[in-house]
């Protein structure tokens, strides 16, 4: 029976890591995309530059919203509720959850696209030139929440190779159109800069096609094996239609609160920081759109890089722990929530140390030397803020699927009413640092929370946490004191033979170190044996393939 249990545990495991790696690989990669776009089109775009990215942060904070609300948390619900049918060998009702979901996910997609389209010059914040914008992203939002519930029917078999794919053909076709259309009507047409923004923020749309496209392929190859599946189903369970919408929505629910999280977040400093700065300053209406792009655009995109680490985590967790909860199976779900909490640490705390190493170079490499003082500054301190949000994402993640809903809406409004309490004086003393510190407390306060309930209704596993934390966390800081001399030293000798300011060289330093930094880490957590906690056997092949005992 012991070894039954094991045998269970560590299959859960293996199946963790290898939905983990599917959907680590597709968020890197395609927030990779997403981000070493803006090294061509920021150079198309010119004088432009800071005033486009900065329109461009504007129209997608609102569009974000929007597509959370469309997308209802819908495919995170039937990823969850599959899942569950699936455990109970019920098959049938996971597709049955799935049609339903679809009509949702039309309808919602409709209704929202058209709100955001109609409803544009009401929420514009003043700006004109967001409406076009905020319509050319209304078109993305009739498609995505369909292709996102097919991601999550995938997610409910637990087979994230789907999602993660599809994830990345629909960044490259966004990014692909994003760059010939900046380049088309900036350089060859010499057109207006509005018109070649929502031509970009269009490109969402032509992603949204091709993901669901793709997802559509995936689908159809793997239909007999679904209808096998179903065809065996215990056929035990008969819910009612009126029954799967109610559980749907039940569940979907507490995903649109949480889902929108930071994007809630964002829209609060969105609304208030030219506001406040208008207040606190006598800055132009220009350089306050230079500011906010810096902290809400410009660096965001790079800290969405190692948060997307995060959503990978809480994608692959929420089905899985959903799987333990319907079998009863409490000690199972203390060792899934450490073997989460080991896997983000590992992960994100590096991450985020080691960009804030190469916050220079990395800021001069996507954003050239343009404030490059001030950019590099807010990127690194953007870049510890990530910590708080990634963890946000994956322990609320991790409480919904344990079906504790409820207790995570509530600790998030607390976390939300600790950052508007904050806002004015952080933003009014600190300028654009402000947000950032505000964000990072609110989050804090309700990953705390969060984290204690889980303890105390679900409990971890704590003395293999705490160690794997403290080893974790040593390592972090001796990688970030190595990247950082690295950095410093490359810069050296890179000036001993031209200006190490220019996009190429700082690729050069960047990249140097990384590779010293990233070896270091990989070092010391092979040597120790921590990272067998995180990829198991494969640390064995990875110790002799870097000669170390």
């Amino acid at each position: 029976m012991i070894d039954n249990n094991q045998s269970h545990s560590d299959n859960s495991r293996e199946q963790m890591l290898s939905g983990s790696a599917w959907m680590t690989a597709g968020s890197i990669l395609s927030r990779f995309l997403g981000a070493v776009y803006i090294i061509p089109w920021g150079i198309w775009f010119g004088d432009y530059f800071f005033r486009g990215n900065a329109l461009y942060g504007l129209g997608y904070n609102i569009y974000s919203f929007f597509l959370i609300a469309a997308i209802a948390g819908i495919p995170s619900a039937i990823a969850k509720q599959v899942a569950h049918y699936n455990a109970l060998n019920e098959y049938g009702i996971g597709v049955q959850l799935y049609k339903r979901g679809l009509v949702l996910a039309i309808g919602t997609g409709v209704i929202c696209a058209a709100a955001l389209y109609f409803g544009a010059p009401l929420i514009d914040g003043g700006n004109t030139n967001v409406v076009p914008v905020l319509h050319s992203l209304a078109w993305a939002i009739l498609i995505i929440p369909t292709m996102s519930l097919t991601r999550g029917y995938f997610q409910g078999y637990q087979q994230m190779a789907p999602s993660a794919i599809s994830q990345f053909v629909e960044q490259l076709a966004r990014v692909a159109y994003m760059l010939i259309t900046a380049f088309l009507i900036m350089r060859v047409f010499n057109g207006n800069w509005v018109t070649a923004v929502s031509q970009s923020t269009f490109a969402a749309f032509i992603g949204a096609v091709a993901g669901l496209l793709t997802l559509g392929w995936y689908y159809v190859s793997r239909r007999d094996t679904f209808r096998s599946l179903v065809s065996n189903s215990s056929n035990k369970v008969h819910v009612e239609p009126g029954t799967l919408y109610h559980e749907i929505i039940t569940q979907a629910v507490p995903f649109i609160i949480l889902g929108a999280g930071i994007t809630i977040f964002m829209l609060i400093d969105q609304f208030t920081f030219f506001k406040i700065m208008r207040m606190a300053t006598n800055y132009s209406n220009d350089m306050l759109s230079d500011l906010y792009a810096m902290f809400a655009v410009n660096s965001n995109k790079l800290i969405m890089i190692t948060i997307s680490l995060s959503s990978a985590l809480a994608i692959t967790a929420v089905p899985m722990l959903s799987v333990a909860l319907t079998n009863g199976d409490k000690k199972e779900i203390a060792k899934q929530n450490s073997t989460i909490m080991v896997l983000f640490m590992f992960v994100m705390i590096p991450a985020a140390l080691g960009m804030a190493a190469i916050a220079g170079p990395l800021n001069r490499l996507f954003y050239g030397v343009n404030e490059e003082a001030l950019g590099a500054n807010i990127l690194t301190f953007s870049s510890m803020i990530s910590i708080p949000m990634g963890m946000f994402v994956v322990i609320s993640a991790v409480m919904q699927g344990l079906s504790q809903n409820r207790r995570a809406v509530k600790f998030f409004a607390v976390g939300t009413l600790i950052k508007f309490i904050i806002q004015w004086p952080c933003v009014y003393y600190l300028g654009a640092f402000g947000p950032l510190l505000s964000t990072a407390v609110g989050l804090t306060i309700a990953n705390w929370l969060i984290i204690r309930s889980l303890n105390r209704q679900f409990g971890f596993e704590r003395k293999s946490l705490n160690w794997a934390f403290r080893k974790i966390g040593l390592y972090s800081l001796l990688m970030y004191v190595v990247t950082l001399a690295a950095v410093y030293g490359a810069n050296y000798l890179v000036g001993l033979v031209s200006t190490p300011f220019g996009r190429i060289a700082s690729l050069v330093v960047t990249v140097i170190g990384v590779a010293f930094g990233g070896y270091v880490y990989a070092y010391f957590c092979l040597k120790s044996r921590v990272a067998d906690m995180v990829l198991g056997p494969r640390s064995a092949r990875f110790r002799q393939l870097l000669r170390i005992k």
